[in-house]
């Protein structure tokens, strides 16, 4: 970097601020430490300066300067002064000034380990732009002046006029001290006359559509190294232009990823209502209505699931409906803060045009303005989203319930139900609580999965659009038109011609063939032949457009190695007498074929009867499902050892610093930008030392980008509060094992809650960075068969504590996650989540002993409109092979399955030669390689099939792979937005299809070739490729 003139020290003088270099190469820097602020900075308009007055020198005339401005300027020195206005006394400004001494001695003591950043000084703004804190009016940007020699320039004045801040009021919320905004909400049309303040692209814009009033930026080469960093080969492009219109603003701390760029932008409205009447009815009318008629169906074959996805679009227009109905012109103004409303003292009577008093309204008014506090906007349309993302998905422990009442027969009181399921369901968030210094914000922890719902928002509350790669379409309209053909296609595979789902087309010319329905089958086979028409088949495991490309990959070369390699070689050697079982199946089997009755191995109280079993058979597994286990434990082994490796440095560092944020009660309001980077310092840029790539392994936790930055201008939600949460969920849970009939001790608990402790951030990080889960269910299930042997019950508890923990921990994190992208105030967030979970556990409970009472014949065969409780009844199953059967009897000394316990070794240092191999190599694919996902993510097989994987990958590698690096524009803006339009799509067509037709029996009798060929072979009745002759049996004669 060119060394800084003397002169510019003396003379006081920053650099040239001209926004178009902003990603100049030779661009100066001047050293500058950080401006220690008093407390009182947080109410402090100009909290980055001195509060003594300080003399300036004249500086140069100014030049003009094509961007937005807070402040006007003079051509004399003058202190900056900002007149009171008796309509809003927050936006008083202190007077401050600058003399040569001061801002002399600033730049002499840095040492030039810190600089400051180019981008134009900010009144309030983030951190990452080398200024004192987090608002939204900026200071107009230091002018070059074009007679200076040296390239360098002094302050122009900064007075600011009464005509041009009345001005500005009548355009914007501005932003006043410590972040608040006055906002009318008599008229909802100032959502579109509002104008950002937009300065750098990272700055806190004002006004009700401030988040998104930016204009649209697809990414280009320049910004991501991961697409193609040939330029010439994206200028080729239609709307190359255009993709590279607006790249200088921005903001040098911007996430380093390309899909959260393209979904999240990098801004945050203050000014925003949240803690509203309507936010907060909303979220539980939909926590309540989701939670119930998801339990309700999850009782019942077949069934169906509501998504979050659905609450997601629904809201939207009742929130706009909301404002509608119930505000009015003459409306009193309001004013948020942290999106809470401000009380203010209400205007002179003398005020002709203010608005009545609240005092002489009457009592339907006060209603109707307590009612229509605030605007519906994105945060509280967010707020609604993860409350109903936490309670949409029926409980665990409610499964736990049916089986002690359903098939144990026990009777197990209202209250034993509520304390089981409220402290299963709440521990999950203070796991989650607990590892945000981990997990949510490290800008490494991208969470794909949010992203959809990121891109959600701003396509309903976005009203901008560019083009991109020549597609002028807007988000909205582009979202309508997929959502619509999505919706309506569904009729096809999934009403009208199911054979377009299940694609077995290999197997229609052949289809007793037994080989061919082994290896292209879809519903008993490895699905060989990647086609599906059904986006249900093709996002089973998860949507592909939100993993990342390399992360496919890795899930696709286990598929191909393990599933389409091993098991078929495995399977037609008869290796563990898997011949004589279909290769595929989520059931398990006798030394008959058939498949297990577990009944036969039960006393009359469900106890284990060991002289029936030896009478009858051991337990025999497809040779997928044995491939699936020693992937599972493979997986588990690898993912500690990966994690250590890769992250454990960070993981330390990490924890340091939790314990240090413990010990601070105050955090300092700003942190200037490091500049040092992984590989060394970056001397020519003001850019933050990470990296924008589309995937690292080492130093992901490290690193902090604007969203961080920008969320710490918001209380954070102590650790205090989850410690106790924790404790008293935990005590509860103590109460529950012990008080009640579950032979469960209470040191047992705590061994299952210590499994999800140990290995809650490494599964994070994964699903953080790949949107893969590793489930700890079969590990919870095989430790306490082999702790606590023949206590059926005890192992459901047991997997529900240590399981249910951690699966609910992380989908906590994941939208802790998301109120951390679209700014959400930890603490209303806290109480957001905490109230959802607990209304929907009281409606589930509620519901169940509904039923229970109101469906005769629940969870029987013979049960009325088929409530046979499916998914209870697997469990059920699980938990009388490992909890009475138990472990041994599969892994122990003479076990069939014996060998798949050496798959822990081969998991724990399979992670390490390639660590080592590639920890140097920076561009080495090995370091593309994650054995937790290749290993963990085949642990859906069964019941998904090799087609959900292969059809998958294809899609994934399509869109993330070469969309991404031919259209990258077009990827950018469109991608997120597609999943988005597909999940939501399907999930309404599925609803329609079986409360439409299916439901109401109007579609018993239909059948034609499209609904039956798929079922005419031995894909669908799951052929073996060896069978049983009568009255023999395969394996052993005794165990």
């Amino acid at each position: 970097m060119p060394a800084v003139p003397s002169k510019g020290r003396d003379d006081l003088s920053l650099m040239p601020l001209d926004p178009h270099d902003a990603h100049n190469d030779h661009s100066q820097t001047v050293p500058l430490r950080p401006i220690n602020t008093s407390k009182s900075s947080r109410s402090s308009a100009i909290p980055c300066l001195p509060a003594d007055p300080v003399d300036v020198p004249n500086p140069p005339p100014p030049t003009s300067h094509d961007t937005n401005t807070a402040a006007s300027l003079s051509d004399s020195t003058e202190a900056i002064r900002t007149p009171r206005s008796s309509s809003s006394t927050s936006h008083d400004f202190h007077h401050t000034e600058l003399n040569h001494e001061a801002n002399t001695e600033l730049a002499a003591d840095s040492r030039g380990s810190r600089t400051m950043s180019k981008a134009p000084l900010l009144i309030r703004s983030s951190p990452g732009f080398g200024t004192g804190s987090y608002g939204a009016a900026p200071v107009h940007p230091e002018i070059r002046d074009s007679d200076s020699d040296d390239d360098v320039l002094a302050p122009p004045s900064r007075r600011v006029s009464t005509d041009s801040y009345q001005s500005r009021r009548r355009h914007s919320v501005g932003a006043g001290r410590s972040g608040t905004f006055r906002t009318s909400t008599s008229s909802l049309s100032r959502r579109r006359k509002s104008q950002s303040e937009e300065i750098g692209g990272s700055t806190v814009v004002g006004g009700p559509e401030g988040r998104f009033s930016i204009s649209e930026r697809p990414l280009t080469n320049d910004l991501a190294p991961d697409v193609k960093s040939d330029s010439s080969a994206i200028d080729d492009e239609d709307g190359s232009d255009d993709a590279n219109e607006g790249v200088d603003n921005d903001p040098p701390d911007n996430s380093p990823y390309a899909q959260v760029r393209a979904s999240v932008s990098p801004t945050d409205n203050t000014s925003l209502s949240i803690n509203t009447p309507r936010m907060w009815i909303l979220s539980t009318l939909f926590s309540i209505l989701g939670s119930s008629t998801n339990l309700f169906f999850s009782l019942r074959y077949p069934s169906v699931s509501i998504t979050p996805v659905i609450a997601l679009l629904l809201v939207h227009p009742l929130g706009l409906l909301w404002d509608y109905i119930l505000k009015r012109p003459d409306d009193p103004p309001e004013e948020f803060e942290d999106g809470v409303r401000i009380d203010r003292p209400a205007a002179p009577h003398g005020d002709n045009h203010a608005p009545a008093p609240l005092k002489e309204r009457s009592r339907l008014g006060r209603l109707r303005l307590w009612l229509a506090q605030g605007t519906w906007n994105e945060k509280e349309h967010s707020c609604v989203y993860v409350s109903s993302n936490v309670s949409f998905g029926f409980a665990f422990a409610t499964d736990v319930i049916v089986e002690q009442t359903q098939f144990y027969k026990q009777d197990v009181g209202i209250i034993y139900q509520l304390l089981l399921t409220l402290s299963t369901q709440i521990l999950g968030y203070t796991f989650a609580g607990l590892a945000r210094r981990f997990l949510v914000r490290p800008a490494g922890m991208i969470w794909p999965g949010t992203l959809m719902s990121a891109a959600m928002f701003t396509t309903l509350h976005k009203e901008e659009n560019k083009p991109a790669n020549g597609w002028k379409i807007s988000r909205w309209r582009f979202f309508f038109i997929v959502w619509i053909s999505g919706f309506a296609f569904y009729f096809l595979p999934g009403l009208l011609m199911p054979a377009l789902s299940y694609f077995n087309v290999i197997t229609w010319f052949a289809p007793d063939n037994v080989v061919v329905a082994n290896l292209f089958g879809v519903v008993s086979g490895l699905g060989l032949f990647p086609l599906t028409f059904d986006w249900a088949q093709i996002a089973y495991i998860g949507s592909p457009l939100l993993t990342p490309f390399w992360a496919a990959m890795n899930v696709i070369g286990g598929l191909v190695i393990v599933m389409w390699i091993i098991a078929p070689i495995g399977y037609y050697c008869n290796l563990f007498y898997s011949s004589y079982m279909p290769i595929l199946s989520a059931s398990v089997f006798d030394n008959t074929g058939k498949i297990y009755d577990v009944s036969k191995i039960l006393t009359s109280d469900f106890l284990f009867d060991r002289e029936a079993y030896s009478k009858y058979s051991r337990v025999f597994l497809p040779i997928t499902y044995v491939l699936s286990y020693g992937l599972q434990f493979a997986g588990l082994a690898s993912l500690l050892t990966h994690t250590t490796c890769w992250h454990g440095k960070d993981i330390y560092i990490q924890w340091k610093r939790s314990l240090k944020e413990v010990e601070e009660e105050n955090r300092p309001v700003y942190q200037p930008l490091e500049s040092e980077t992984n590989g060394g310092t970056t001397p020519n840029r003001d850019y933050p030392s990470i990296t924008r790539s589309s995937s690292t392994f080492d130093n992901i936790l490290s690193h902090e980008d604007v969203h961080n930055r920008l969320m710490r201008r918001y209380k954070d939600a102590p650790i205090t509060w989850y410690l106790l949460t924790f404790i008293s969920m935990t005590a509860i849970g103590i109460f529950v094992v012990e008080y009640y009939p579950i032979h469960l001790p209470w040191y047992g608990l705590l061994l299952a809650l210590g499994i999800c402790a140990v290995l809650f951030i490494p599964i994070g990080i994964v699903m953080a960075v790949t949107n893969q889960h590793s489930s700890i269910y079969l590990i919870c299930q095989l430790i306490c068969g082999v702790v606590f042997p023949g206590r059926p019950v005890a192992n459901m508890v047991f997997v529900t504590y240590g399981y249910i923990s951690s699966a609910q921990g992380i989908k906590f994190a994941a939208d802790l996650k998301l109120g951390h992208y679209m700014k959400i105030p930890p603490r209303l967030l806290f109480s957001v989540q905490m109230v959802a979970t607990i209304v929907s556990s009281v409606t589930q409970i509620l519901v169940l002993n509904w039923m229970f009472v109101n469906v005769p014949g629940i969870c029987t065969p013979s049960a009325i409109n088929g409530f046979t409780c499916p998914i209870a009844r697997v469990h059920f199953n699980g938990s009388i092979l490992w909890g009475v059967v138990g472990p041994a009897e599969f892994f122990g000394p003479n076990a069939t399955y014996r060998p798949l316990v050496w798959c822990f070794l081969i998991g724990a240092i399979a992670p390490i030669p390639l660590w080592l191999y590639g920890r140097n190599r920076k561009s080495s694919i090995v370091r593309k390689i994650n054995l937790p996902v290749l290993f963990g993510s085949l642990s859906w097989i069964p019941p998904a099939t090799g087609l959900n994987f292969s059809v998958w990958a294809v899609v994934c590698y399509i869109f993330n792979y070469l969309i991404k690096n031919r259209a990258s524009a077009w990827w950018a803006k469109y991608t997120m937005t597609l999943s988005a339009a597909l999940d939501s799509g399907l999930a309404f067509g599925i609803v329609v299809v079986f409360f439409g037709f299916i439901y109401p029996g109007w579609m018993e009798g239909f059948s034609w070739w499209g609904t039956d060929v798929y079922r005419n072979g031995c894909d669908w009745q799951a052929c073996s490729y060896n069978t049983v002759p009568n009255g023999s049996h395969f394996g052993p004669d005794t165990w």
